[in-house]
């Protein structure tokens, strides 16, 4: 069984990627939810987790303002440059922090997390970013 933290951050997810409140929804929302295995060991929240909580709660409010902006330069102005950067994670991160920065870079149209690999202590997202040509 899963904690209500869970079932509300995976039905929060869930709604956030159908972008559909309607009865119908939630309710395949919440199955889905329950449905999912759980992951990783449960262990007594530290204060820095709920810190780390805190900063990508306020990294998403402010990424759904850069994503509209991007969306609509991307329609506006041509992006003809590629390349692939290495955007190290913070260290010691639970596994649903790190799901959520992946979310984050993939949730704007620039950019998106192409492979996500351990390093060690800290893991590594390969992200793919197209970016405008400046002029000389």
């Amino acid at each position: 069984m899963i904690g209500y933290r869970d079932l509300l951050l995976r039905l929060s997810l869930w709604l956030l990627l159908t972008a559909d409140l309607s009865w119908a929804n939630i309710a395949i929302g919440i199955a889905i939810s329950l449905l999912l295995p759980k992951f990783g060991p449960r262990s007594y929240t530290a204060p820095d987790v709920l810190k780390d909580w805190l900063h990508i709660f306020w990294e998403i409010i402010v990424a759904i303002p850069k994503a509209y902006y991007e969306a609509f330069e991307m329609m506006l102005y041509p992006h003809s440059q590629e390349e692939i950067t290495l955007e190290p994670t913070r260290l010691r991160r639970t596994p649903n922090l790190v799901f959520l920065d992946t979310f984050l870079i993939t949730f704007t149209p620039k950019t998106i997390v192409v492979k996500h690999r351990p390093d060690g202590l800290q893991e590594i997202h390969r992200v793919h970013q197209v970016r405008r040509r400046r002029r000389p």
